[in-house]
């Protein structure tokens, strides 16, 4: 960010006013530039831009100024360098993982990750040669354990995780990556950078699905990563030029209007779900509820000193059940009698979504690798959106009122 207007000005400012400078229209809304390529004003600085010797727009693949505008905000949001958008949060995986590994080189994942990250990066590119290592999100012990010095490049943890929202110690895993000679990537889309900045705890890499809280109202698809102004520009972003894994100009405004609001929508949404966490907690019917913001969380201190006292807008919560079966026929009837929620995977929107994980987003993945993760049968993933909070326990108890009718 080399305009030293911005210098000293605070985050939920940066949220609303960094963007590329205006046009010659003085339009007070960041502009839509919806064009796939650039007039140049002569064959020499056509010639140097094309070059990467001179800043300028060339072609729709590479850059573009509303693209741009995002990038720049969500650095600033998340006190990286420099962000690179990308069409979906699974695509800024492809990009960070091609960007970074090769054959024969070795990562270590947690097990609690999102259903198709592991998929991704244990099965895909283990096609490739990269090998994985997959081990127990809140286990320091398993990560250290499982560095190979030397061949290790990277370390992947996403916290809180989907869906149990399991915390990892951020700092602690970024000085074991680094006294490896590996790096630190983090998936923040559950807490976004109003309530965790995992750059500020060590990490190297911040990875983004726009798609969630980055929008906030399940419009677009979009995805980020940020990182140094370095590693940005000189290994994610040739990929990405040769991949063309860019995000479109309207969806990279879409999202930026989104940041707007990031703040203010996360501090009354994760304020809504501690309410409601608590409430089904109390409920004969649930048999746990799996919530940072909760006192009962194992990681409740540490996701209060990484989340600024917040536990996020995701909460997850076991019915009671004698097995897998009746587990699953009571959640489904949970999520069948609602009126008002939506049966909907995904997450980070001003609707409250409930899903039912091991049928869904992991549904993908081995009945011995959900058991490993926690995610049993009878698991429900609630999003909570900013409705009346009695509206939402009251549609919820419509079916965990009832379950004894099954």
């Amino acid at each position: 960010m080399a305009d030293t207007k911005w210098d000293g000005l605070q985050r939920e400012t940066l949220a609303v006013r960094l963007a590329v400078e205006r046009s010659q229209y003085g339009e007070n809304s960041e502009a839509l530039y919806l064009t796939s390529g650039y007039v140049q004003p002569g064959a020499e600085i056509s010639a140097r831009r094309f070059a990467g010797e001179e800043e300028g727009y060339t072609y729709g693949r590479s850059s573009n100024p509303t693209v741009t505008s995002f990038e720049q905000r969500l650095a600033a949001l998340e006190g990286a360098q420099a962000c690179l958008a990308t069409a979906s949060g699974m695509s800024a995986i492809m990009l960070m993982c091609f960007s970074l590994l090769k054959a024969g080189d070795h990562v270590i994942i947690s097990q609690s990750m999102f259903g198709s990250s592991l998929k991704l990066i244990s099965s895909e590119f283990g096609r490739f040669g990269v090998e994985t290592s997959i081990v127990p999100q809140t286990d320091l012990a398993a990560w250290k354990a499982a560095i190979r010095p030397g061949v290790t490049r990277l370390l992947f943890a996403e916290t809180p995780t989907n869906p149990l929202s399991e915390v990892c110690d951020i700092a602690a895993l970024a000085e074991l990556a680094h006294n490896a000679g590996a790096l630190l990537a983090v998936d923040n889309c559950f807490a976004s950078p109003a309530l965790q900045r995992p750059i500020e705890f060590g990490a190297d890499i911040v990875m983004h699905s726009g798609t969630k809280y980055l929008d906030g109202q399940g419009r677009v698809l979009a995805g980020a990563l940020c990182a140094s102004e370095r590693m940005v520009a000189t290994q994610f972003l040739p990929v990405q030029k040769n991949s063309g894994m860019v995000l479109s100009p309207f969806n990279a405004w879409i999202v930026l209007k989104g940041l707007e609001t990031l703040d203010l929508r996360m501090k009354a949404q994760s304020a809504l779900t501690l309410e409601l966490a608590q409430w089904l907690e109390a409920h004969p019917a649930v048999a746990r509820v799996y919530y940072p913001g909760l006192a009962s969380h194992p990681q409740h201190a540490l996701a209060m000193k990484q989340m600024n006292g917040c536990g996020g807008a995701v909460l997850s919560f076991d019915v009671k059940a004698g097995n897998p079966e009746q587990a699953r026929a009571r959640a489904f009837h949970v999520l069948d009698s609602m009126r008002v929620l939506s049966l909907c995977t995904n997450l980070g929107d001003t609707k409250t979504l409930c899903a039912h994980p091991a049928s869904t987003s992991h549904g993908k993945l081995s009945e011995a690798q959900r058991q490993a993760a926690g995610i049993g049968q009878g698991l429900i993933r609630v999003a909570v959106g900013l409705e009346h909070p009695k509206d939402v326990r009251d549609d919820l108890a419509r079916g965990l009122n009832t379950l004894d009718s099954i």
